[in-house]
């Protein structure tokens, strides 16, 4: 079978059985599997879902890690697929089946060069990329100790088959969260003098809050604060004792991260007090931004131009990725793989050009090829003073 037709028949069987965050068991079983047919060794980590394996090793030198998410979404799928879910309420909507099977596919393209390799690739099948705990899962595990590098890689529906997003620096943002509950007095409608409003106030609350982006950050700079969801009140005619606000901040910069959250809680408590009403705010913890290691794109420039895909320079995300924590812990490097997609990510009619799938796992194969060669002549340099990571 053509790796091409091998790799689709993998992405539609993990299509339509898609599991979300912590509940990846029959993927993580169908994984391992496939790797197991592969002759690819698989490596015990204690991960409840998700796989550890690796390939290469046979002369020892450094190790280089490869990374996918394999977790879906709470979405009902409206593509009219052949091969859509069959699981009501879950889909693959932000194409982690395509991450998977293009890893997989990657995994098998180094398994035929395995004695050429000067190192080891490890590949890292991730759970719960979206509820943004599957990375520190990994790094918990010991799975990355002694890993020189990481690389990775996410689908792009706005970008063309062919074509892979490079961007040293900050590539995708820090996702916070937030629940704000605004606590007030509640009384009758017809006398609001008797109570304190928490919908006043919250609604004072929501509109203060854009003041953060305009005037707390600067116009070179960048911070998106949204308050996605109001919920108070339960009849027409009661003023309600608390109404509670949720939403997300999104940052690209260490600094403005800090100074948005706190600029944050001084407006959500000082304008409730100023109405009367008390706030307690709750942060939902969300990924850093994810930054690549400058010193990697030279590499990574490389790969892509290898395996004949076409270098754009793409402009930073708003979106989230748990990627960030590996990047936190080792050099890291994250792109954006074309896939000519309709919809964009986490839509229910969300899907891609198969037609990339080949081409997303050559450009693995090659970009961890590439990266344990360079990080062995690292290592001979690193005792002989001669080499310099900047020549990554």
């Amino acid at each position: 079978m053509l790796l091409e037709d091998q790799l689709i028949a993998i992405r539609r069987q993990l299509h339509e059985y898609p599991e979300v965050s912590h509940e990846e068991y029959k993927t993580t079983e169908s994984i391992r599997g496939w790797l197991t047919e592969a002759g690819i060794r698989i490596l015990d980590y204690g991960l409840k879902t998700g796989v550890i394996a690796e390939v290469g090793g046979l002369r020892g030198g450094p190790v280089i890690a490869l990374r996918a998410d394999i977790d879906a979404l709470p979405i009902q799928e409206e593509t009219g697929l052949e091969y859509a879910s069959k699981i009501p309420g879950r889909m693959h909507a932000c194409g982690h089946d395509f991450h998977t099977a293009s890893v997989l596919g990657a995994a098998y393209l180094l398994k035929q060069r395995e004695d050429e390799l000067a190192g080891t690739v490890r590949l890292v099948f991730q759970p719960a990329e979206e509820r943004a705990e599957g990375a520190e899962l990994v790094l918990e595990s010991g799975a990355l100790d002694g890993v020189s590098a990481i690389f990775g890689m996410h689908n792009k529906p706005d970008l063309p088959v062919g074509t892979v997003g490079i961007r040293p620096g900050p590539l995708m943002a820090a996702a916070d969260g937030f629940v704000i509950e605004v606590l007030g007095q509640g009384t009758h409608a017809a006398v609001p003098e008797n109570g304190r409003d928490p919908i006043v106030a919250a609604s004072h609350i929501v509109t203060a809050l854009q003041t953060i982006s305009s005037r707390n950050v600067g116009s070179l700079e960048s911070a998106v604060v949204s308050v996605t969801r109001f919920h108070s009140g339960t009849a027409w005619n009661v003023v309600p004792d608390k109404a509670v606000l949720d939403g997300t901040i999104r940052t690209f910069d260490p600094e403005v991260r800090t100074r948005v959250l706190a600029r944050f809680e001084e407006v959500v408590r000082g304008v409730s007090a100023a109405l009367g009403t008390t706030a307690e705010l709750r942060w939902v913890k969300g990924p850093p931004a994810v930054h690549n290691d400058p010193a990697l794109a030279k590499l990574t420039t490389s790969a892509a131009e290898n395996a004949g895909l076409a270098v754009v320079e793409v402009e930073p995300s708003p979106a989230g990725e748990d990627f960030a924590y590996y990047q936190k812990r080792i050099p890291g490097f994250f792109v954006f793989m074309g896939t000519s997609g309709s919809r964009e990510w986490h839509h229910p009619a969300f899907d891609l050009d198969e037609r990339a799938m080949p081409l997303s796992a050559e450009f693995l194969a090659e970009w961890a090829k590439l990266g344990v060669d360079r990080f062995s002549t690292l290592q001979v340099g690193s005792r002989g003073g001669e080499e310099n990571q900047n020549d990554l």
